[in-house]
């Protein structure tokens, strides 16, 4: 999304209010549920309602709107996402509570936790790289690419979720980890690169 486009976004909520979020917040939907599914812990994906989280972030995206729009530090589009994945983040919180597995903290509103975006990556590329294979055979091959993921620097790891992953603008993705467009730009190339060279070592690419 370009500079221009946030503008326009932020200029309509001032206009439009209410109504111009729930426009904004529609058409933003599918990019915030496929953000949503990336980020959801495996362990409690199939307990979690991708429709239920949305609908209690578009709730507080409503009840904060007002403050959002005196005071806006991010676009329209990175503040619905902060709000969508804070949202998680409590139920995380509740779901591992319940299962008395409070150790596990997550702060994905920003940038997640070291091992928390390499799973998920790797669960990504292993369903899209590979083809089904017997249940512990697949764990370690998991295992083995998380654990690859994470020699990369953890900002790394986060270039390629929000662009790779979240697909993310340039512009969007320095706004999230609080970075120059130029910054974020350059660590993207470096750390795709190095991506390349995991999946090529794991023999998992496909020249």
């Amino acid at each position: 999304m370009s500079t221009a486009n946030s503008s326009d976004d932020l200029q309509q909520l001032r206009q439009g209010g209410e109504t111009a979020l729930a426009q904004l917040f529609a058409t933003s939907h599918d990019r915030l549920q496929r953000i949503l599914r990336f980020r959801i812990d495996p362990r409690i994906r199939g307990r979690v309602d991708s429709a239920d989280v949305l609908q209690e972030a578009w709730l507080t995206a409503t009840r904060r709107l007002p403050d959002y729009l005196q005071s806006p530090t991010v676009s329209p589009f990175v503040w619905l996402r902060q709000l969508v994945l804070q949202t998680l983040v409590d139920l995380h919180r509740h779901e591992f509570r319940q299962r008395r597995d409070a150790g596990r903290e997550l702060h994905l509103a920003g940038a997640a936790p070291a091992g928390d975006t390499s799973l998920s990556m790797a669960e990504v590329l292993l369903a899209g790289l590979t083809s089904p294979s017997g249940r512990l055979v697949r764990e370690e091959e998991l295992q083995q690419l998380q654990s690859a993921l994470n020699e990369l620097p953890e900002v790394d790891r986060e270039v390629l979720a929000l662009r790779h992953f979240e697909q993310l603008s340039n512009l969007q993705t320095a706004e999230v980890l609080q970075l120059s467009v130029t910054a974020a730009s350059n660590r993207y190339v470096r750390a795709a690169a190095r991506l390349a060279e995991i999946l090529q070592r794991a023999g998992l690419n496909r020249d």
